[in-house]
């Protein structure tokens, strides 16, 4: 064997394995890169306010269906009214508890506040690729804190459980299963102008979602062409390097 033969044969040896671990390095990234389950307020919650908010569940399993959903609620912050908006294909369950101190809302004592809230499929899943959203009224948001931790856990319908509870600390990395935060905005002068526009967020909501599903097959044609490019490139090269070869048997 000539010395210009072996030396394209390992060329192309070599280009084969580059192209194989760069593909699969596009796809590692583009699964990694799923979601987690998340909560997103449609407009702004400001501190000690009300606020629509809609809390992203995506699927992340290639094998099995969301059929529950739970979402936990902070005991050091309650929430006093927590009001999910109907998701048809879904039932929704609200869970109170009694609290240790009494809140004051609107000039009245509330001793109970919202603990969790579960949804259960009932005629509809999240299918692999997919995601919901749920929404949820909020208020009144708390005045002392920069953000509120909702810890969620997911469930499939091969039994799979994902806790959704770590919570993030600043400064670290993001932790494997990270727990849904609400952040919040500075205290408005009018406190009510959160709730005056609950309807209107309400409403809004639902095109959200629909939004969402608009921008979540953007994401998804992206990553897509971004593989598709990879693999142009990767034939181009081996093409390159076929025709070196038979440039030099030719040769040869």
């Amino acid at each position: 064997m000539s010395v210009s033969r072996a030396f394209s044969r390992t060329f192309l040896a070599r280009a084969a394995v580059a192209g194989g671990v760069a593909a699969s390095s596009v796809l590692l990234l583009a699964g990694t890169a799923a979601a987690h389950v998340s909560v997103q307020p449609v407009g702004q919650a400001a501190k000690g306010g009300y606020a629509t908010v809609n809390v992203k569940v995506p699927n992340e399993r290639d094998n099995a269906s969301t059929v529950k959903v739970e979402v936990n609620f902070p005991t050091d912050h309650p929430l006093a009214s927590v009001m999910p908006q109907p998701v048809p294909g879904w039932k929704v369950e609200v869970t109170k508890a009694k609290l240790a101190k009494p809140l004051e809302l609107h000039g009245k004592k509330i001793d109970q506040a919202v603990a969790k809230v579960t949804w259960t499929a009932d005629g509809s899943k999240i299918g692999p690729g997919q995601f919901q959203q749920f929404p949820l009224s909020l208020g009144q948001l708390p005045e002392d804190t920069d953000s509120l931790v909702l810890k969620a856990i997911q469930t499939y319908d091969n039994n799979e459980v994902v806790r959704w509870i770590e919570e993030p600390k600043e400064g670290a990395a993001e932790p494997e299963s990270p727990a849904p935060v609400l952040k919040l905005s500075a205290a408005s002068d009018d406190h009510h102008g959160g709730a005056a526009a609950d309807d209107k967020t309400a409403d809004k909501a639902g095109h959200d979602t629909e939004d969402g599903a608009h921008e979540a097959a953007a994401d998804t044609t992206d990553t897509a062409a971004r593989v598709l490019g990879v693999v142009g490139i990767l034939v181009g090269v081996a093409g390159i390097a076929f025709g070196v070869l038979a440039g030099r048997r030719r040769s040869a």
